[in-house]
This record gives structure tokens, sequence and C-alpha cells, in this order.
């Protein structure tokens, strides 16, 4: 039952897709969150979070971990929206030019990650303890030449929807706290590190174009 047990409206609203999109992209998160994340007013989003489990999109889950979650009707309601936007916009051809660009620097990042969570030693891998200081720092260092060549991609997407806007300042928040000494916004799930939007921007990209993760790649 959603919070409250109060009668929700219908889907339908100029928020939904908004909504949905952040449920995905979040996987589980609370009404806050997601409201921050479709940048939404909150009530709102209860209203169409509410909406949502009444229709079997959503679902709220209370206990130890309390917040909303999409369903796989919800899943499939969020890509043919999706799919409807961008093509009512014309412009999935420059949506997919901007994602081929993203995957020219996707498996180098995730190369970048496991070379900061880890290091070779005496011909061994090992977790990477961070005492190696120089190490770390060329580390950064080609994450932030990474950064840099990100940044244009995503100026592009936010020029094309507006829903992009976000990761660019993420991205730069995320860089300067690693900078500045805050080693777990590197790779640390569950915070925004770099790693966390990096992966939000993908499946943004993956939803948009409706192109699933375990089949990227393979025609």
């Amino acid at each position: 039952m959603t919070p409250g047990g109060v009668a929700s409206p219908v889907v339908g609203t100029p928020s939904e897709l908004r909504i949905i999109h952040a449920l995905r992209l979040k996987g589980f998160a609370g009404t806050d969150v997601i409201a921050e994340t479709a940048d939404v007013g909150e009530a709102a989003a209860q209203d169409v979070l509410e909406g949502l489990a009444n229709n079997e999109l959503a679902r709220y889950r209370e206990g130890r971990m309390t917040g909303w979650m999409l369903m796989p009707a919800g899943r499939a309601r969020g890509e043919a929206l999706l799919a409807e936007e961008l093509d009512g916009a014309g412009k999935r051809a420059e949506l997919n030019a901007l994602y081929q660009r993203f995957l020219e620097y996707n498996q180098p990042f995730l190369g970048l990650c496991t070379e900061w969570q880890t290091r070779m030693v005496e011909g061994e891998q090992v977790v990477n303890d961070h005492a190696d200081k120089v190490y770390d720092a060329a580390v950064i260092g080609r994450l932030a030449e990474t950064h840099s060549a990100m940044q244009p991609i995503c100026g592009d997407l936010a020029a094309l929807f507006d829903r992009f806007d976000s990761y660019g300042a993420r991205f730069d928040d995320a860089l300067a706290r690693v900078q500045g000494g805050e080693i777990e916004w590197f790779t640390k799930p569950v915070i925004e590190s770099y790693h966390t939007v990096w992966f939000e921007l993908h499946e943004d990209l993956l939803a948009s174009l409706g192109i699933e993760r375990s089949k990227e790649g393979h025609s």
C-alpha cells in the first residue's frame, strides 16, 4: 500500500515520464530523492508515485529499507514514453551519435575504476590501499582527462533534452571531491561518486534509445 493509503490520481500527468525515469535510474529511492532527480516538487512526485503504484507500475516498500521501486510494467511504460518523446522530437539519430561518443570512453573509464580499486604488486593484482600517493595521483590525473572529454558530450546531451542537464555539474562535483582528497567519491556506490553518475548516464542513454544493457554492442 502507498503511504497513508490515500487514493491517488491516474497516471498520465506531465511529470509521469520524469518520475518513471528517475525510478529507473535510481533503482530504489525515497520520494525526496525521486523528486530531486526528476526535478519536480516533492508533493507532485508523491502524487505521481501513488498513481503509478495504483496502476501496478511502481511499488512502495517498507521495512529496514523504505522507498519506491519500478515494476516491470513501469519499466516498459517508461521505455514507451521515452521512445515517444525521442521520435516526436525527431532526435533519435542525434542522441544515438552522442551515445556512440560516450561508448568511446566507457570501457576505458571502467578500466580506470579497476586501476583505482586495485594495483599490480610484484605481478599480482591486489586491493589498492591508497598508500601510494604517486600512483593515486596518476589515476586521478587520467580521470581528469576523461572528465575533460566527457564535458562536451554532457553539454550536447543537455542541448537535446533538458533532463540531461545535471550530469555535467554532477561530474564536476565528484571530480572536485576526489581531487580534494575525498577519494571515496571516485567509485563508492550509494553516494554521488564519479562512477555512480557515470552509471546513471549510461543507463539514461540505454533507456532513451531502448537498448538493453545485457545486449549492448550486439546486433
